[in-house]
């Protein structure tokens, strides 16, 4: 009496789960859930995805957490959610039994048992028996299972939110802006003094809490406050809830880690490294970066040989040198991983002496370098290869924008006010003209690359212009990727697909690689069989066939870009992230391909200040680390980069959210996406956001139905007429139709949505 009732199931033990595990009963995957209530989960072997239906089967795990799933019983498996339709909508499902199809309708969303068919079709003049659950064939059903044990919580547990007051209990309720994150219960002692008798003051206060404990008898988690943030939609305390969510290191480094750096300041290279290196300081070195770059770790240079080829080099800052494997600063950047870019600000992976000064190849300073050096042809043909040690001195910092006017004017004589300062012992005109060289090579480097079978999905980036004092957005744009962008990449990839073969070469068992796995088969097939309805002339067969189509015209109007952006989006979907790996990990060469680029060996090499791994690829071309230590480190860096990712991008809306609230609400073209049964999806033209819209939601509509053809859905809005002795107009909404939207803050802090304006462009 009085216990409270189980709500999740006890865990397995940890022998349970081996066991379970060798003898196929049981199966690892990571948690990715959609929303609170349900999760979809992608298995490693790319078998059919699993679903956990509710809370309950998701048993406590979380977003990334590492979990064994036990696929229940085929007859508690649940129909397919594509597969379920609304009032009068027919869905075909094929009967295995015999020869024919039946035509069930659906009274309303429903479980499998309570489809009832109405209509029948035969072939060949059979007539097959009453159809039953156990005759129907299962592709119509998803796999469902439940959590038994979480391997590895790769959540931070953490989460902002709001505090709620609960009369007459002990605990406050905590609501996360993170719907996937359950509600917790925070001890009254945790909050504000008088928050009890006060607690409409804090209505709009961010907070910042983790959870400590969820019971098996509770659907609520316990957790504490961590940190009072300030006040919900200021730029600041909601970019610091994001780092603590995502556990970024933003702390400043510790005097310990500060020890590791040179003491006598300003420093210079020691003659005893000097007679160590290759010497390349009179060389013509350059590097193109952002304008606001302040961390340059590549520089580029080219030079013409006397048989009409030419020395193209990458040189790439030692960061090594300056980080002692082991030391109190080589352990920090390991735990950080990564540099995390903000719209606002950068938080470091190492401190900004080394970032910005000693590490960073600044122009008309001697700095440390590994490069790579090739003979080329004018057409990009490799002739020989070396890699070494070296010192540069850069002799001037270009923007891409500076890049960029040298390319599209080969012949301009550039003056010295045009561009930044520069070592006197090169002239403009001879950069000048090494960009032109390396932009022709480049040119012809790419165009190898994707005739041999390479793949780049270019989607849409929103940048911003940012007031220099208050750091608030004063404007926003569409980023431009252009040929000078094209150049550094070119060569970036040539230097570091180099590296990989280089290190592979020499240490099969412990070099780091990256490897991008081939997309999901399923989702592709499911993608291929989408578009082939559609009329989509798209090869989703291999990269190279995926990049030719969808690069091909689609169309020749003002939205053919519109359009190719969202199929690009819809080709994204079954794509797989790359990863780190040690090459030990691994037995078969064939699983270190990288899909996208088609290549057999990649790495990282040339951003060793702001990424870990390539200082792991940096120590790997001169000595062997242990194969344990490297697959370890290429985990954490897999983890970490995953989150320098969603975190830049949480950084993106935040900002873009606030411009939203200052500047909106804000009228844009937009062009849909995908179509659910009551909402659907659009890409926003002018500024390159996606945004849902919701039919039930701020809409002056008669009504709405949705309706599918095989894989095709449509939705068909019928709105108000102005005057009311017009009939509704209708609007049909399925992919690729333009739309009219309005972004608008929606009433929560820095959050924003998109609102349909009437077909006839005026105000309901």
């Amino acid at each position: 009496k009085g216990k409270k009732k189980q709500v999740f199931e006890s865990y397995l033990t940890l022998e349970e789960v081996s066991h379970g595990l060798k003898r196929g009963e049981l199966i690892q995957v990571r948690e990715a859930p959609q929303h609170m209530n349900d999760s979809i989960l992608s298995p490693q072997d790319d078998t059919r995805d699993i679903f956990l239906d509710g809370i309950v089967a998701r048993n406590r795990a979380l977003d990334g957490d590492i979990v064994v799933v036990q696929v229940l019983p085929q007859d508690q498996w649940k129909v397919d959610k594509h597969s379920l339709v609304q009032l009068s909508v027919s869905v075909i499902l094929r009967y295995s039994g015999a020869q024919g199809f039946f035509c069930f309708q659906a009274e309303k969303k429903c479980s499998f048992e309570d489809l009832t068919p109405v209509n029948m079709w035969f072939t060949a003049g059979k007539s097959p028996e009453q159809p039953s659950v156990s005759g129907l064939n299962r592709e119509v059903l998803q796999r469902t299972a439940k959590v038994v044990y979480i391997v590895e919580k790769k959540h931070s547990r953490a989460a902002t939110g709001f505090l709620k007051f609960v009369p007459n209990k002990p605990f406050a309720m905590f609501s996360p802006v993170d719907h996937r994150v359950p509600r917790i219960n925070v001890p009254l002692a945790d909050c504000p003094e008088d928050f009890r008798c006060r607690a409409g003051d804090y209505a709009s206060t961010l907070y910042i809490c983790r959870i400590t404990n969820w019971e098996a008898n509770s659907n609520f988690a316990e957790g504490r406050l961590m940190k009072t943030l300030g006040q919900a939609g200021e730029i600041e305390p909601e970019t610091e809830g994001i780092l603590l969510e995502y556990e970024v290191d933003f702390s400043e480094f510790s005097d310990e880690v500060l020890e590791c750096l040179p003491k006598n300041l300003p420093w210079s290279i020691p003659p005893e490294e000097i007679r160590k290196r290759k010497d390349l300081r009179e060389e013509c070195i350059f590097t193109i970066d952002p304008a606001t770059a302040r961390d340059l770790d590549d520089a580029l240079s080219c030079k013409r040989l006397p048989d009409g080829n030419f020395e193209v080099g990458v040189h790439i800052a030692d960061v090594s040198y300056f980080v002692e494997e082991g030391g109190a600063l080589d352990i920090i950047a390991s735990q950080r991983a990564t540099s995390v870019y903000l719209v606002q600000k950068v938080i470091p992976m190492l401190p900004r002496l080394l970032c910005e000064e000693l590490c960073s190849l600044n122009p008309l300073s001697d700095r440390l370098t590994l490069s790579v050096i090739w003979k080329v042809t004018p057409e990009g043909k490799i002739l020989s290869e070396w890699f070494g040690r070296t010192i540069i001195r850069s002799c001037v910092k270009l923007s891409y924008d500076h890049a960029q006017s040298m390319i599209e004017a080969p012949e301009k004589m550039f003056s010295a006010g045009e561009l930044p300062p520069m070592d006197p012992e090169h002239p403009i005109d001879e950069i000048h003209q090494a960009v032109l060289d390396l932009h022709a090579i480049a040119k012809n480097l790419r165009a190898q690359r994707f005739t041999g079978g390479a793949l780049r999905l270019d989607q849409l980036k929103l940048a911003f212009t940012l007031d220099k004092e208050s750091m608030m957005p004063q404007g926003c744009f569409v980023y431009q990727y252009r040929d000078s962008n094209k150049l550094v990449e070119e060569f970036m990839l040539l230097a570091n697909i180099a590296t990989a073969n280089h290190i592979y070469a020499r240490f099969p068992e412990v070099a780091l690689l990256r490897r991008h796995p081939p997309p999901k088969i399923k989702m592709v097939d499911e993608l291929q069989e989408f578009c082939d309805q559609l009329g989509i002339d798209i090869d989703l067969s291999s990269a190279g066939a995926l990049h030719r189509s969808i690069h091909a015209t689609f169309g020749d109007d003002k939205y053919s870009s519109a359009r190719k952006e969202v199929l690009t989006h819809m080709c994204s979907r079954p794509m797989q992230m790359a990863l780190y790996f040690c090459t030990g990990a691994f037995n078969k060469e064939t699983n270190f391909k990288h899909y996208a680029l088609n290549v057999p060996l990649y790495t990282h090499f040339t951003s060793p200040i702001r990424r870990y791994a390539d200082v792991i690829v940096h120590r790997l071309l001169v000595a062997s680390l242990s194969g344990y230590q490297v697959q370890k480190q290429a985990s954490h860096c897999n983890d970490k980069k995953k989150v320098s990712k969603r975190v830049q991008e949480l950084s993106s809306e935040l900002f873009f959210g606030v411009f939203v609230k200052e500047c909106g609400p804000l009228d844009s073209e937009a062009m849909v996406m995908g179509v659910l049964d009551q909402s659907f999806d659009v890409l926003v033209l002018r500024y390159g956001v996606q945004k849902r819209i919701y039919c039930k939601v701020g809409l002056c509509l008669v009504s709405f139905r949705h309706h599918k053809v095989g894989k095709k859905s449509e939705l068909v809005l019928l709105w108000a007429a102005e005057d009311l002795e017009e009939p509704p107009v209708e609007q049909v909404i399925a992919l690729f139709t333009l739309v009219e939207v309005q972004l608008k803050v929606d009433g929560t802090a820095m959050k924003y949505g998109a609102v349909l304006k009437r077909p006839e462009e005026s105000k309901c």
